[in-house]
Parts: C-alpha cells; sequence; structure tokens
C-alpha cells in the first residue's frame, strides 16, 4: 500500500510543472510538419493538420512507408496559401481555401472517404518529384471520418492523419530512448502535434485526461510506431533504430508502441509554453 501511496504521489507531482514545449503540424500527410508558436483547433484536429493527402491512381493514400522521398517535401504558411517545396523543384502554393469540389473516393487504412482534388498543376508536381504518379486531395469538412477508440465518443473525428488527431510526446521518453542508442534520434522521427516536458519518462502512459491550456482532451490509445521512425528525415537513409530497440521494452502483443494519442473535447487555441494539467489513470 506504502509503494502505491508513493508511485502516485510521485505522479501527481511530477505532473505539477508540465508544460507544451513544442506544437507541430503536418499539412500534407506524410510530408515534413511545421513548428508553431500557436494553433488553433478544428473539429479534425489542429487547423490545418493531415488536412491534404496524396494519394495513388486508385485512391489509395501515401505514405513514406513506401515513398520515403516525401519526407524532403518542406511546407509552410503564406497569406491564403501552403507553400510547397522540394530540392530541385520551384516552390508551389497551394490555396488554403479550395474551389468548386471535385471529389473522388479515397482510403486511409481501410477507411474510404472523399477527397476534393487539388488540381493539375499540384498533381504534375508531386508526380514529378516523388517520381510516381500520384494526386493530391483535401479533406472536406462535410465528409466526416470518425475516429475508432475505444474511447470514442460520438462526433469524434480526424482528418488524414493515421487515426487520431493528435499524438504526444514527453521530452522525458525520448531522452530514456536516447539513452539506450548508440545514435540519438531527433523528435522528427516520431511525428508528434504535442511534446511536453517536466514530467518522467513515459509518464504520458499514465495520464487518462489532460488540459493544454485551457482546451481538455482525452488520453487514448499508445501509438503504434512504424517503419517511417527508421527513416533519417534529411537523409532518407533507413535503419533499425529505434524500433529494434523499442521493441525490447515497449513491445506489446507484437507492436511497439511510443507516444500516446489524444481525443479534444473542446475547440480553442494551445500554445508552447501553456501548463498541462493532468489526470492520473
Amino acid at each position: 500500500m506504502g509503494k502505491e501511496w508513493i508511485d502516485l504521489r510521485w505522479i501527481l507531482h511530477a505532473a505539477e510543472n508540465v508544460t507544451l514545449s513544442g506544437l507541430y503540424v503536418y499539412p500534407i500527410k506524410s510530408c515534413t510538419g511545421i513548428s508553431l508558436q500557436r494553433s488553433g483547433l478544428s473539429a479534425t484536429g489542429l487547423r490545418h493538420d493531415r488536412r491534404w493527402m496524396l494519394v495513388d491512381e486508385t485512391g489509395e493514400f501515401m505514405t513514406q512507408r513506401a515513398h520515403p522521398r516525401m519526407a524532403l517535401i518542406s511546407t509552410r504558411f503564406a497569406t491564403e496559401y501552403l507553400i510547397v517545396g522540394a530540392p530541385g523543384m520551384p516552390e508551389l502554393g497551394i490555396p488554403l481555401r479550395q474551389g468548386p469540389a471535385n471529389l473522388i473516393d479515397v482510403r486511409v487504412f481501410g477507411d474510404t472517404n472523399k477527397g476534393d482534388l487539388v488540381g493539375g498543376e499540384a498533381d504534375r508536381w508531386f508526380s514529378e518529384f516523388l517520381e510516381f504518379p500520384c494526386q493530391l486531395v483535401h479533406k472536406p469538412d462535410d465528409d466526416l471520418r470518425l475516429i475508432d477508440s475505444s474511447i470514442a465518443e460520438s462526433g469524434d473525428q480526424v482528418g488524414f492523419a493515421d487515426g487520431f488527431a493528435f499524438l504526444m510526446i514527453s521530452e522525458a521518453s525520448l531522452e530514456d530512448l536516447n539513452s539506450r542508442l548508440e545514435d540519438p534520434l531527433p523528435m522528427n522521427r516520431f511525428r508528434p502535434n504535442f511534446v511536453v516536458r517536466g514530467c518522467g519518462p513515459y509518464a504520458e502512459d499514465d495520464w487518462s485526461r489532460l488540459r493544454i491550456g485551457s482546451v481538455p482532451f482525452r488520453v487514448a490509445e499508445p501509438c503504434p510506431r512504424c517503419s517511417i521512425t527508421t527513416v533519417d528525415q534529411r537523409t532518407l537513409a533507413r535503419g533499425k533504430e529505434p524500433l529494434r530497440t523499442l521493441a525490447t521494452y515497449r513491445k506489446t502483443d507484437g507492436e511497439v508502441f511510443f507516444g500516446r494519442n489524444l481525443i479534444h473535447d473542446a475547440l480553442g487555441t494551445v500554445r508552447v509554453g501553456d501548463p498541462v494539467e493532468t489526470t492520473p489513470r
């Protein structure tokens, strides 16, 4: 009984000074993210996060798993445009607001939804750089993709992210992983939306709810990690880490887990430096 009380007291104490230290959006699924100081939330997650996606000629989603050159596609925001760049390519401006809808069926991990075709210039740009015929689509606001989760509630939805609107990782968790690796890895290998500091390693596994600033979240399932984490986001070199090391202490039922998915319970704005209030499981 004493040990359980000490552990719980440590968790509560560790959570007292947790803050949001990093905030990232990934406008085009599986392409480079953007570091922000603040972001508003929409029904599907952070504003503009995973609202665009590349699909092949059958409408199947594309990621770095099969197309690692996607890691070299950069994104940034300008007035009314998402600006896309890549080595050897001219910059491409994609309007943040779509014109008349031109919808096709698209698929993400078995979910069939609608994608609004961006247009010929974008398709030519991405097809040329990736050396693979593809189309860029935008997620229509009125085509709901519902979250499949044990804690999902009616109306919980996601854009073109794998399964959840948000992924959170603590700095301490990455520090612990890096202490086990010969070559430390940067946080961008794991593509989080939220990075937090001020807690112990993997403390996020022990939270059931949290509040970032004024916005409440439910802590959902842990995030299973795939081969994208083994791709160097600058050189595209593939290796065996971090999956090989994570499998020695973060593997359950054949899956390797790192980071925690979240579902938001309200809209609002989150900012780097916001306090993070947590509720233990």
